[in-house]
């Protein structure tokens, strides 16, 4: 299994997102600190869920990283997080 998909996996099953995209921006951070030549090091993440109701920016991506512990210490050296709840994606989806 891929560190994509246990991104996936882990997010899906702790979250239950509406949405969630998972993009290895391993190829833009070559040659810096964490990146390997394979890639699955760098991760762009968008997760939209309920669970965030309520939440500010830092306890969900504190959720987050919680979920991802084992590939953050095992390979996963960054994340990009976008943590929105279903109000602010839909808000940010008009023009």
């Amino acid at each position: 299994m891929t560190y994509a998909e246990r991104i996936q996996q882990r997010l899906t099953e702790g979250l239950a997102p509406e949405q969630l995209q998972i993009e290895d921006e391993s190829h833009k951070h070559k040659g810096h600190v964490g990146a390997r030549p394979e890639g699955e090091t760098h991760f762009h993440v968008r997760v939209v869920s309920v669970a965030f109701e309520g939440q500010n920016r830092v306890t969900r991506q504190r959720s987050v990283y919680r979920l991802l512990k084992a590939e953050m210490d095992e390979r996963v050296h960054a994340l990009a997080l976008e943590t929105l709840t279903p109000t602010e994606a839909a808000s940010q989806a008009r023009p």
